[in-house]
């Protein structure tokens, strides 16, 4: 049976109302329109769906009107739901990322809007984005996790990822890549192999509705495209064996080469898929939990023989070298693990078994060899341990970081760490600590987006953008730029400084 389930669909009127937007703190209109002739969904037969937020508060990117857009993705079969901002100055980033995690925590319940939605193949849009859904990254090696038994004999699935784009851009635009930390995976019932578990990457209540994670969704809105990938572990997370292992011996583990192949694969088809979009050639990379493990395989900037995989991978003549990358809370080193830990005996027995594999190959640290590797920002909480039960400074996630910290910046490579932004397992939420995100990438990778307010360029919307403005206005205009016309009436006077203090304070 395949992943993607088709059922015929007649159109229906459009349904609309308001929806209590958290940026504008008023009600916003919405309109619901339903796929046109057949309707894509899951494998639970619930209505893929994209929310389309419009009419925002930055320039819009993709040049195709919104209405031929909403027509485009009703015509792949997507139900969409429109959200309708009236070009409010308070729905630009990092604000817009409050109604992201609300709209999320909505859909992780298959709900949004009063209108039935999948909680695992749903997305949030900005006016002027499509999506390339389901393509094919890697033909996953059965037997490296030998799990279903089932599947095992097979010739393995291809891992997928999806890209979020906009149509028919104003300027080359770069790629966030992200993996997801929702397993996708081949199930069997009976022996008989089902596709229960592919294309789980965007399952809400296990991604990002679960944790409150808006970070890779709101990043359209400082002028950049998106993918996230099927995790590169393809097992159920807590399953898989190495060959001749006992069941669960790899566990909560994912190891190499498979898995680096797997990123690496992933970066080199962004890029080659991407240019057929329109997209640039910088791509950065992020991840949190499982995700961020696997987004650390991208640092570095060393060979290894047999890290790169053309016979299974995508795009041979494709870089997989990345611009920056932000990493949460991961395992980035396991030989520096816990000796008593499980994901340090699960990766010893591993490399035990293996002939052709070592300690120095397991873990993000293999690849940074040199200056090259891409600048760095962690962020983790300080109280986030990788194994509850130990309580010890060496089992925490903030370790593993500056593990990876030291070595980057022995090799000259800049890295940055934000932490104790709240507690436990989780990510930045607030607009504060997404802006501090938002700042580090901006400062790598070029796009062509204006954000108002930014005056000095720096990807901050701050006091110092006050300042500088004042300055111009007393100028008489004089070295002012399109971001300093903050009201968007053609004209930069004090009433773009008084707009602008006025999203400082958050009025």
């Amino acid at each position: 049976m395949s992943a993607l389930l088709l059922s015929t669909f007649v159109v229906s009127m459009a349904a609309t109302g308001k929806w209590n937007s958290l940026v504008t703190g008023t009600p916003i209109d919405y309109t619901v329109s339903s796929a046109m002739g057949t309707v894509a969904t899951d494998v639970s037969g619930n209505p893929m769906t994209v929310i389309y937020l419009e009419n925002l508060g930055f320039q819009k990117i993709g040049q195709v009107s919104n209405a031929d857009n909403v027509a485009w993705l009703r015509q792949q079969g997507y139900q969409v739901i429109e959200l309708d901002y009236g070009h409010s100055d308070k729905a630009v980033s990092p604000t817009l990322n409050k109604d992201i995690i609300a709209i999320n925590n909505s859909l992780q319940n298959g709900t949004f809007c009063g209108q039935n939605c999948s909680n695992s193949r749903s997305y949030i849009l900005m006016e002027g984005y499509r999506i390339c859904r389901d393509v094919s990254y890697y033909h996953d090696d059965p037997t490296v996790y030998n799990y279903p038994d089932a599947y095992k004999t097979t010739e393995g699935d291809s891992l997928f990822m999806d890209i979020v784009y906009p149509a028919n851009p104003q300027y080359a635009v770069p790629v966030l890549l992200t993996f997801s930390y929702s397993n996708s995976f081949a199930t069997a019932n009976d022996g008989i192999l089902t596709d229960a578990n592919k294309h789980k990457r965007m399952f809400l209540p296990y991604f990002w509705g679960a944790f409150n994670d808006s970070f890779v969704e709101g990043v359209s809105a400082v002028g950049f495209a998106w993918a996230v990938c099927d995790h590169p572990k393809y097992c159920d997370w807590g399953q898989g064996k190495y060959t001749g292992g006992a069941n669960k011996s790899l566990g909560a583990v994912e190891v190499n080469p498979d898995a680096v192949r797997k990123v690496k694969s992933a970066i080199r088809t962004v890029r080659g898929i991407g240019r057929m979009l329109g997209l640039g050639d910088e791509v950065a990379v992020t991840g949190f939990s499982r995700g961020s493990t696997a987004a650390a395989l991208a640092v570095g900037d060393g060979w290894i023989d047999g890290f790169e995989d053309s016979a299974r991978g995508r795009f041979p003549e494709e870089s997989s070298l990345v611009q920056c990358a932000l990493l949460g809370s991961g395992m980035f080193d396991y030989q520096s693990a816990l000796p008593s830990s499980n994901e340090y005996t699960r990766i010893n027995n591993y490399i035990s078994a293996m002939p052709n594999t070592s300690w120095e190959q397991q873990g993000a640290l293999a690849t940074i060899t040199g200056s090259n590797s891409a600048p760095t920002l962690f962020f983790h909480n300080s109280d986030d341990f990788y194994a509850d039960k130990d309580k010890n400074p060496q089992g925490l996630y903030a370790t593993q970081a500056e593990k990876m910290k030291e070595k980057l910046e022995n090799l000259g490579v800049e890295t940055q760490i934000l932490k104790d932004y709240s507690s436990g397992h989780a990510v930045p939420q607030t607009e504060n600590t997404l802006q501090q995100l938002y700042t580090f990438l901006l400062s790598h990778v070029t796009t062509g987006i204006t954000v108002k307010g930014d005056v000095n360029g720096d990807g901050v919307v701050d006091i110092s953008d006050v300042v500088l403005l004042v300055d111009i206005i007393l100028n008489n205009g004089i070295g002012g730029n399109q971001a300093a016309d903050v009201n968007n009436d053609n004209n930069v006077d004090i009433s773009d400084a008084v707009q602008l203090v006025n999203i400082i304070l958050g009025h």
